[in-house]
């Protein structure tokens, strides 16, 4: 099968057989594992697309499989849980994690999530794209690579492309909806903690305090500012 590869990580066989099923039929094609263990050898092996990963699972659990996978693929890495606590995304995406979807869930809505991560993972780029600067700070949109002086900064895709996106509109304020309409999709209208969490990881890898922002301004309420070119 041709189709776009899903890696689903799941200690329960019936949930890996339902999605692995599904996913099928929608033309994805698709690799299972059972721990955080497999799933690390899994993406090795795979080299996936999108992964799909629960956190609960004995041996390695989700989040150090999460760890353990970020620091060496920047494969975009959806987590489902039965956890839905405010902290525990949090947690998820400290990790690593580029979504978080609460289980239940609904099929469809899986499916839109998959491929909002699938455009972020793509990295699509004509060889003519610009690269953003402010300070010390380069978004070189060709190569998709983010430097900060002589350092390059490793992002999730998700993060990736709020900053380029904020980097893209500097000076301007870029609002919350319009952040989650341009990078996760318009069925994530009202989802503005997600845009919260990522911009709080990428003031932390840039180093850029709040309080006394280089790059990233924000406007109480309403969204972010980057700072224009200087």
């Amino acid at each position: 099968m041709r189709g776009p590869r899903v890696l689903v990580v799941d200690d329960e066989p019936g949930i890996r057989r339902a999605l692995r099923g599904f996913l099928s039929e929608q033309g994805y094609n698709v690799a299972t594992a059972a721990s955080g263990e497999e799933a690390v050898q899994a993406v090795e092996l795979h080299r996936p697309d999108v992964i799909l990963l629960d956190l609960a699972m004995p041996g390695m659990g989700g989040l150090e499989a999460c760890r353990r996978i970020r620091a060496r693929w920047p494969t975009p890495i959806i987590v489902l849980s039965v956890i839905g606590a405010e902290q525990d995304k949090v947690t998820a995406l400290d990790a690593g994690a580029d979504d978080y979807l609460t289980k239940p869930f609904g099929m469809q809505e899986l499916l839109a999530r998959i491929r909002v991560a699938l455009r972020h993972g793509a990295g699509l780029a004509s060889g003519n794209e610009p690269v953003y600067r402010s300070g010390d700070l380069a978004i070189d949109v060709g190569r998709r690579q983010v430097t900060l002086g002589d350092r390059e900064i490793h992002l999730t895709p998700t993060e990736y492309e709020v900053l380029k996106y904020l980097a893209a509109n500097a000076g301007r304020v870029v609002t919350h909806r319009a952040l989650l309409r341009a990078v996760w999709g318009p069925e994530y209208n009202t989802e503005t903690q997600l845009v919260r969490y990522t911009v709080l990881q990428l003031r932390r890898k840039l180093g850029d305090d709040p309080l006394n922002p280089r790059y990233i301004f924000t406007d109480p309420g309403v969204g972010y500012r980057f700072r224009a070119e200087s």
